[in-house]
């Protein structure tokens, strides 16, 4: 559901940035598109082409999507378990002490399926695209695991819970002194993400639709599903491994304990901001409005969250202010991508090798070495 909705907003938001109408005819202001789009999938005639690969063609969209999913029983979205009726529940279905390492390895399975499913389609554009992913990874793959190295050696451990807490104990986000890592993360991501201005496997003025080409009703549901379930998965590592998960900003600073309610401020804002868009709507004034009722419902969000009126709340559920501050670092980096969707040009392809290849795996490898040295004289006895 919320990848179906992740999808819904990547609709809205480039709508508002090109002044146009976003769907809106299913449901008020079209909230209930997605579910109108699951049905009309799930009822769609499932084609496969005559001299296809049946079996691989079938068996591609799943070995996409599983992957995906699984990445994601590792990332922990708060710190501490909560309570649901007596009992305790982990914000993670599992912290093995090798996350990092495993969310590496399985999240490089997921280009398999794309590659059968360009291959069993007995289709030059599928297996042109499925050619140009499988490039892509490769590419892209190297500076991603060389920008990770920093952190972990930063964190001594490649557990995604670890490297929070070692964020907390340093004092710091590990973006700052792992900017150049971040940067060659997040592009690597984006790329391997396929997604713009770096998604050539499904160019659309050339390939058609890329490796999905012949593809459609659920399986051409899969490989959606498993492109936005990869875009928060790589959203969630940039926001535990650089922006310090579920931390709030500053979080050993007891001047800003009051942004452990942070959640409190948001929701005035968003419900200010909200009745004035509706009050918009109705009178035709533009957004003048709504960034007034958005400036109240901050000014009253932050005397309530300086007052700590939930402070209740957040003593029953320790895990609702990490889970809170989790999810706005993780809707930022989502924003990013719809964003660069909405205004950036494709690249071309030697314009993509030639970036992978001559400016990010340089750039990551000198980031390893800076950050060993680094971490070499700051440790005891080190020279």
């Amino acid at each position: 559901m919320a990848i179906s909705y992740l999808q819904l907003v990547e609709r809205k938001v480039p709508g508002f940035m090109q002044v146009r109408l976003a769907p809106r005819r299913v449901g008020w202001h079209g909230l209930l598109q997605p579910i109108a789009d699951a049905v009309k999938l799930l009822i769609k005639e499932d084609i496969i082409p005559e001299k296809a690969e049946r079996f691989l063609f079938t068996l591609a969209p799943i070995a996409t999507v599983i992957p995906a999913l699984a990445a994601l029983a590792v990332i922990p979205f708060a710190g501490a378990p909560f309570h649901i009726f007596g009992y305790s529940v982990n914000p993670w279905i599992t912290d093995i002490n090798v996350g990092l390492l495993y969310l590496l390895a399985i999240s490089s399975l997921g280009i398999y399926g794309i590659i059968l499913g360009g291959w069993a389609s007995n289709s030059k554009y599928s297996l042109l695209g499925a050619l140009r992913s499988s490039a892509q990874m490769i590419s892209y793959e190297v500076p991603l695991g060389f920008a990770l190295i920093g952190v972990m050696m930063l964190a001594g451990t490649a557990s995604m819970v670890g490297i929070v807490e070692a964020q907390k104990s340093a004092h710091v986000w590990y973006v700052v002194p792992q900017i150049f890592g971040f940067f060659c993360y997040f592009i690597s991501a984006v790329a391997e993400t396929n997604r713009v201005p770096f998604d050539l496997p499904e160019a659309e003025a050339e390939l058609v639709a890329g490796f999905h080409t012949e593809y459609s009703g659920m399986k051409f549901a899969f490989f959606f599903l498993a492109e936005y379930t990869n875009m928060i998965v790589v959203s969630s590592i940039a926001t535990i491994l650089f922006f310090g998960g579920w931390l709030r900003p500053f979080p050993n600073a007891t001047s800003f304990d009051w942004l452990q309610n942070g959640w409190v401020f948001l929701a005035p804002l968003v419900l200010g901001a909200f009745v004035g868009w509706l009050l918009d709507q109705r009178l035709g004034t533009g957004l003048r409005f709504m960034f007034l009722g958005g400036a109240v419902g901050a000014l009253a969000g932050f005397a309530a969250a300086r007052a700590d009126v939930a402070h209740l709340a957040t003593m029953d559920l320790p895990v609702l202010s990490g889970a809170f501050w989790f999810f706005m670092k993780v809707s930022f980096f989502l924003f990013l991508y719809i964003w660069f969707r909405g205004t950036y040009p494709r690249y071309r392809y030697d314009q993509l090798m030639r970036l992978g290849w001559k400016w990010l795996i340089p750039l990551s490898i000198l980031n390893v070495v800076a950050t060993g040295l680094a971490v070499l004289v700051a440790s005891p006895g080190g020279r």
